[in-house]
């Protein structure tokens, strides 16, 4: 079982919608180290620093991008391909401990070859271990249901221990194994799916 014991059941862990009022606390993440994207780490972590020294209003909006608006995003590759409707919420407990974002395509729970499942989370790394991209994960569910969808998809490398159990946890199954588009390095991952 995941360890949960360093969060209480009434912990006031909350997802939040990004907001100027918490940027401080996201950017002192990014200064050290964190990066709410697990393929391109430290390269995303500085554009979205920059993104937020040139507008941080605008950066702030952009994780909420339900009609997919932003443009194009850049694959480990370099290439670009079309955005997905979808949004960012940060994981708060008397702080910031991450991010988890959905996404998604209207009508449909498919998803094009690129994209590596319908969530994907980070939890900051001096906060592992205590339950919170669990916890994180069991509260987006209800929300993603409101989008119509039946089920989620959510892949994860084979040796990534710690993201299996926390879609286990939250009523994930497995489905295959299966090699990642060619844009992540054709390298062998997991496919869960939880059904909402």
């Amino acid at each position: 079982m995941l360890q949960q014991a360093a969060i209480a059941e009434d912990s006031p862990l909350q997802l939040l919608v990004p907001s100027l009022a918490q940027l401080d606390d996201y950017v002192d993440a990014l200064k050290r180290g964190w990066s709410p994207d697990n393929i391109r780490l430290g390269a995303a972590a500085g554009e979205e620093l920059a993104k937020i020294e040139a507008d941080a209003a605008g950066f702030v909006a952009s994780l909420d991008d339900r009609e997919a608006k932003a443009g194009p995003i850049t694959l480990p590759d370099g290439s670009q391909v079309p955005r997905l409707p979808g949004y960012r919420r940060w994981i708060w407990d008397d702080g910031f401990c991450g991010s988890i974002a959905f996404r998604w395509q209207p009508g449909t729970e498919e998803l094009p070859p690129h994209c590596l499942g319908h969530v994907g989370y980070a939890v900051v790394p001096w906060k592992r271990g205590r339950g919170y991209a669990t916890r994180a994960l069991a509260q987006l569910l209800p929300e993603a249901r409101k989008e119509g969808l039946r089920y989620l998809e959510l892949t994860t490398d084979v040796d990534n221990l710690p993201s299996r159990k926390v879609i286990i946890n939250n009523g994930g199954v497995f489905v295959k194994r299966f090699h990642k588009d060619p844009a992540y390095g054709d390298v062998e991952a997991l496919l869960f799916r939880i059904d909402l």
